[in-house]
């Protein structure tokens, strides 16, 4: 089993160079990184855990800047967001973003996408709530078409771009969605709850899943492969990395037993005499 890890990295933690070295030194497959661009303080939206939301969620550093300093330091650590908002950017210019990323790391990158949680975070974006979803998968398939090998216009309810010269295009080789229907750009991932509209996103534009703490897998991955496979992909192809896990031995032992081949543990948000030490501890699960 690969293990990867995620973190909030912020301007108070280990930086992601000495991170990145670490973790690499070690024998860590990843490195996944979380996005929040700032968190009104006059928000209502409850914390997903419940009580008060953690400093960290506010002091987030940009993943795409950190993983570029990740990459230039490492050569076989895998690089990856965990998740990328995607409704709250602008298509054209992520799709820049991930490839220059997935281009500059030799195919290391890791797409992770999910809707969001925190409303008023992205009433700033210009995001109408109940269409976050929707938003998510144009802005997704507009990016493909950018990423395609040949100039390939796109029109959606969201965005649009004309028939482009856009390179650097993504490392990573295109995968079937369906007959006539490839996929194009980095391994990408879908976060977010067990659900029918979920695992119906991650079957039509997606290579899997990312179930945020990886619990109720017995049960929800069944349903999952069954929508994969009614949508025509193919059964082998399926991705499920359980992320930010709190690890026992017990725990990813049951995973295995799953059939998962990833997973992505949760370290502390902390300094790195900290943090050199979690990696040791984790090291017991390599």
């Amino acid at each position: 089993m690969r293990i990867a890890t995620t973190v909030f990295l912020t301007d108070l933690t280990v930086t992601p160079t000495r991170l990145a070295r670490s973790l690499e030194e070690r024998g860590f497959f990843g490195l996944y990184l979380p996005e929040h661009t700032h968190i009104p303080v006059s928000r209502v939206t409850a914390a997903p855990m419940g009580g008060d939301l953690p400093e960290r969620y506010g002091r987030t550093l940009d993943p795409f800047v950190a993983l570029g300093q990740a990459c230039a330091v490492t050569e076989r650590l895998h690089l990856g967001t965990g998740i990328t908002l995607v409704a709250q950017h602008d298509p054209v210019g992520l799709a820049k973003q991930v490839a220059t990323l997935d281009h500059l790391s030799g195919g290391r990158f890791t797409l992770g996408i999910g809707y969001g949680w925190n409303v008023e975070e992205a009433a700033d974006h210009g995001v109408d709530w109940p269409t976050r979803r929707e938003r998510v998968c144009d802005h997704m398939a507009l990016m493909r078409a950018l990423w395609a090998p040949r100039p390939t216009a796109y029109e959606g309810p969201y965005g649009s771009v004309q028939a482009s010269a856009a390179h650097p295009k993504p490392v990573q080789a295109p995968r079937e969605l369906g007959p006539g229907r490839p996929l194009y750009g980095p391994r990408t991932l879908i976060g977010g709850a067990a659900g029918p509209k979920l695992f119906a996103a991650v079957a039509d534009h997606a290579d899997g899943w990312l179930p945020i703490g990886g619990g109720g897998l017995t049960e929800s991955l069944p349903v999952l492969r069954r929508a994969w496979e009614d949508a025509g992909r193919d059964p082998k192809s399926l991705q499920v990395v359980p992320y930010a896990v709190r690890p026992t031995p017990g725990k990813l032992g049951h995973y295995a037993e799953l059939g998962i081949e990833e997973v992505v543990l949760q370290l502390p948000s902390v300094g790195e005499a900290e943090i050199l030490r979690t990696l040791d501890a984790f090291a017991q699960y390599l």
